[in-house]
């Protein structure tokens, strides 16, 4: 008692002092937002590196910085996936591409094209399997006529004579690498689109490898880039991907066809998340403010009021940001969204401010004595009500979340900043501007008046039943609790449609280029060779990539069927440059004279239909050039034969220089690819392939586990995700735990009375119970984003039930309007201010951050439902005797 008397004593000298000098009081306040600003804008910054953010100290964290530390190379890159239509052009854009970048020393650290150098050029040969060399071999063997033949003449008309001759001749298939048909069917596609003015390319890498290989042909190609970071920047890898972008177009031959470079990798995957935080995270708040401002005119009727308390927010923002920049020094992509919860539960002190206000207005003339009796008697409920919010949130102080932690200790205290803000401006603003009351007409009053009473009467009328039926959907909730959907892994919570999304969910479809792989890390030769042969004996396993697997197999057979190649192919080791074809109408006039002939001899359907389309074709050749004059029609000779024979050369002399292969040890390497594999510290480097899809978590966490059994210092992205997963629901349950704890303490030594702790717990729990039901009936996983919103709507709900259960005490009756006070007005629009806070976010292109929105919505509409339906008819239950009596 002498504790709370002296509370008022003070309370009463401060709010008599500022009522006598409202200016002086705005003054310094303006002061000292000044120097807020200042030392914020000197002493905070954002760190948009997330590597540290979950359980920095635990084992999997060490083990990754180990790894990074041994092949840093590899690790915050950006990879860039190289595709067109042939893996001839894709091959050159991205030697291409790869040079351009090389060059730009200030926003890319390094660039690195795999299987790119003379080493693989010269022995690539000798890492086919034995089957697709011998496979090759014979497609020479067959190519070999058509080959000398296009060396005599590399031009269209020796291209079409080939066929013509093919047509002719009686020994028809010896001089074409593969089916005749299936030749003319990809000729004359290219020729279709070239000819009407499409670009296209015919790949003679494909063709040479026409009979089916184990190990398909690329189309793609992959660049490294370790770009130059910024980490006081939103997006600290921008200016590297914007210079990646530039040269994406320089690369970019109008003459053909298009290559697609999408950028991804796990820099690339941040960026494109921090481009569509940043966009949607604006959005939100535009619609946020928005919303805040229609609801607060709706509730005020005043602009007045609605600019006091706006500015009044504005300020206890900025002080907020000086404390950020006291406490924590940098923000981080979690910590950040301290501001975005401020906006909502900030505001609602000045709403029950302002509403208390107004009314007194209406019994006190004078308006000192008005804003007088409103601080008197809010601010005990309003601090009380802060430090029971501030618990939800400091709940997270104590997780192994840093992210979180911070956010915790940054947006609990924030609470207070803006009470203490709200308590010193916003009365010397409504002191010190001059305002007439605000206008309600009787019919806007009698409507709002009649509703409120129907419903306050029907809750406390219909006690019993409201009760029964809470009961029953608490029943049904616990039962769909069960079926809570978790998704830990953080593609999903990123933008679907963005390029680096889609090009990681690509890559992750194909066993060979999958990014999910696991790393071990082995302290010498004997000890990664032994912890290979382990691996590969285990089922979830399909295989392992270590710098031996660099030494080929069977190598002595492999360089005997090269040398065969070489004598099939003679002893040119350099195949000649296209030569200009000033007029291939008469081969092309001699070709379709051949095809008219043979045609009544075909009985094959396919043959007849593939021959017929290449006549067309041809004929259509004709007639574009017989149409175009100099210099389109040379120009057009041209891209034909680009189209057709572009690719041969490079193709060719890429082969003859793999003929060149001798035997390779493993000081035969390049120093790029041990480095890659052997740190300089002399640790070798494992790479774990999963032979099942790791998006089910049940294949991740059985790929994990069993390498794990045989190395648990394995690391990479599945133990990242998987691990992270642990600590992050860890990190919530003691959350949660502490928050539930801690605030029914406060509760009961408040109160002083385990029904109201109880009356104010129950609707609180209750709540959360239907929220975590609402996530399985709107498909909505849990996931690293959202679950951010459990403890928070603990903190959330508490304030409403402290208020209403004050109300009930002095409210049971069914004939008393428990709505009816600037309290419960107060606290409707509070929780509607709150819940348009984070309702834009619902419409973020991030699903995580979309996900967040949606449930900490839901979770606000079922703390008012449990709020102003459940907990006036269960209070009337359980507080009928003291009513009677």
């Amino acid at each position: 008692m002498p504790l709370k008397t002296d509370f008022r004593t003070l309370l009463s000298l401060w709010v008599n002092w500022m009522l006598r000098s409202p200016v002086v009081v705005l003054l310094i306040m303006a002061l000292l937002t000044f120097f807020a600003i200042q030392y914020t804008a000197n002493n905070l910054s954002i760190n948009t590196d997330t590597a540290e953010l979950i359980a920095p100290d635990a084992p999997f964290q060490q083990n990754r910085r180990n790894f990074e530390k041994a092949f840093s190379q590899d690790m915050h890159t950006l990879l860039l996936v190289v595709e067109s239509d042939t893996p001839e052009l894709t091959k050159a854009a991205t030697k291409r591409l790869g040079r351009l970048l090389s060059t730009d020393k200030h926003t890319i650290q390094s660039v690195y094209i795999p299987n790119d150098n003379a080493f693989f050029n010269q022995n690539g040969l000798l890492y086919l399997d034995n089957d697709d060399l011998q496979t090759i071999a014979s497609n020479l063997s067959q190519a070999q006529p058509f080959i000398g033949r296009i060396t005599q003449q590399p031009n269209l008309t020796g291209f079409f004579s080939i066929f013509e001759d093919a047509l002719t001749s009686t020994d028809k298939n010896q001089n074409l690498p593969t089916d005749l048909a299936a030749l003319v069917d990809k000729v004359s596609s290219v020729l279709h689109k070239s000819v009407n003015g499409h670009t296209s390319l015919l790949s003679w890498q494909a063709l040479i490898a026409e009979k089916k290989l184990k190990t398909p042909l690329s189309t793609k190609g992959f660049i490294i880039i370790l770009p130059t970071f910024d980490y006081t920047q939103i997006r600290p890898a921008e200016l590297a991907i914007n210079s990646i972008r530039q040269s994406i177009a320089q690369i970019q031959d109008p003459s053909l066809p298009n290559v697609k470079v999408w950028i991804t990798g796990e820099v690339g995957l941040e960026d494109d998340e921090l481009s569509g935080m940043s966009a949607g995270t604006f959005t939100a708040s535009i619609f946020s403010i928005v919303l805040v401002c229609i609801i607060l005119l709706i509730a005020y009727k005043s602009i007045i009021f609605t600019i006091a308390t706006l500015l009044t927010l504005a300020l206890g923002m900025v002080f907020c940001g000086a404390f950020a920049a006291f406490s924590v020094k940098e923000l981080n992509l979690i910590s950040v969204a301290f501001a975005v919860s401020n906006m909502g539960l900030g505001v609602e002190y000045a709403i029950h401010f302002c509403l208390r206000y107004r009314d007194n207005l209406n019994h006190h003339v004078d308006r000192s004595r008005a804003v007088y009796s409103t601080l008197m008697s809010t601010s005990p409920s309003l601090i009380l009500c802060a430090g029971t919010t501030a618990i939800g949130l400091y709940a997270f102080i104590p997780t192994d979340y840093k992210g979180v932690s911070e956010l915790g200790l940054l947006a609990g205290t924030s609470l207070f900043i803006c009470l203490l803000v709200t308590l010193i401006v916003l009365p010397a603003l409504l002191k010190v501007i001059p305002m007439a009351m605000p206008v309600q007409t009787l019919t806007d009053k009698a409507l709002i008046s009649t509703l409120a009473e129907k419903i306050a009467t029907a809750t406390l009328h219909y006690a019993k039943p409201i009760v029964i039926i809470t009961a029953t959907v608490a029943a049904i909730s616990i039962a769909l609790v069960f079926k809570v959907q978790t998704d830990f892994n953080p593609i999903n919570l990123r933008d679907p449609n963005t390029e680096s999304v889609i090009a990681f969910k690509e890559l992750t479809k194909d066993k060979e280029t999958t990014p999910m792989t696991l790393t071990i890390l082995a302290k010498n030769e004997a000890k990664a060779k032994a912890l290979q042969q382990q691996l590969a004996t285990i089922a979830s396993v399909d295989k392992t990539i270590s710098l031996f697997d660099f030494i080929p197999t069977d190598q002595e057979n492999k360089l005997l069927t090269i040398e065969d190649m070489t004598l099939t192919l003679g002893t040119t080791q350099t195949f000649p440059a296209l030569k200009p074809d000033l007029d291939p109408i008469p081969g092309i006039t001699h070709l379709i004279k051949a095809i008219e002939l043979a045609l009544p001899t075909k009985t094959d359907a396919r043959e007849i239909q593939s021959f017929s389309t290449f006549k067309k074709e041809l004929q259509d050749m004709l007639l574009e050039l017989d149409t175009r004059q100099e210099p389109s029609r040379r120009d057009f000779i041209e891209n034909i034969q680009t189209a057709l024979l572009g690719t041969l050369p490079n193709v060719m002399n890429d082969l003859f220089t793999s003929f060149k292969a001798s035997e390779v040890t493993l000081n035969d390497l390049p120093l790029d690819i041990k480095d890659r594999w052997l740190s300089k510290e002399g640790w070798y480097r494992i790479q774990i392939f999963p032979k099942k899809d790791l998006n089910d978590l049940s294949n991740l966490q059985q790929f994990i586990t069993d390498v794990q059994a045989i190395a648990p210092e394995t690391t990479d992205l599945p133990i990242m995700y998987w691990e992270s997963m642990k600590e992050v629901i860890a990190a919530f349950q003691q959350a949660i735990v502490i928050a539930l704890v801690t605030i029914a303490l406060l509760l009961y030594v408040i109160r002083r009375n385990v029904i109201d702790t109880l009356l104010v717990m129950t609707p609180l729990l209750l709540a959360g119970l239907l929220t975590m039901a609402s996530t399985v009936l709107t498909h909505t996983p849990i996931n690293f984003a959202n679950i951010i919103a459990l403890p928070l709507l603990l903190g959330l709900g508490v304030d409403n039930g402290i208020h209403m259960v004050e109300k009930l005490h002095h409210s049971l009756s069914d004939t008393q309007n428990i709505y009816q006070s600037s309290t419960a007005r107060a606290m409707f629009y509070g929780a509607l201010t709150t819940a348009s806070s984070f309702a834009g976010l619902a419409f973020s292109p991030h699903q995580g951050i979309a996900s967040m929105g949606l449930i900490i919505t839901m979770g606000i509409f079922w703390i008012m439902v449990c709020t102003f339906i459940v907990l006036p008819a269960l209070s009337k239950v359980v507080l009928k005797n003291k009513v009677n009596a």
